[in-house]
């Protein structure tokens, strides 16, 4: 999809009628979703190996108030699976 990750998911959910609509990708795409307030849950699959290079998941302006709360944590040989609720921290009173 090419006309944004709220195009995206409108049309997914639309196909999913009711179900539950999951997002794969790489730390460009999840910013994206992130970042638009489009993700209630994510599920990072963390593997040990080191690149040497890659895309900061919450590094950027638009991430700054995202707050993770800890779901669950699964572990397995060689990967760890980490689910997060995700919200945003609210402006304190008198701050828009």
């Amino acid at each position: 999809m090419t006309d944004g990750p709220a195009a995206a998911l409108k049309r997914a959910k639309r196909v999913a009628r009711g179900k539950h609509v999951a997002i794969s990708g790489g730390a460009g795409t999840a910013k994206q979703f992130i970042s638009s307030g489009l993700v209630d849950e994510i599920m990072i699959h963390l593997v040990p190996v080191f690149l040497g290079a890659g895309v900061r998941l919450f590094d950027g302006p638009t991430l700054t108030d995202v707050r993770l709360e800890q779901d669950a944590v699964v572990e397995a040989p060689g990967l760890t699976h980490l689910t997060y609720r995700v919200s945003r921290k609210r402006p304190a009173a008198g701050q828009s």
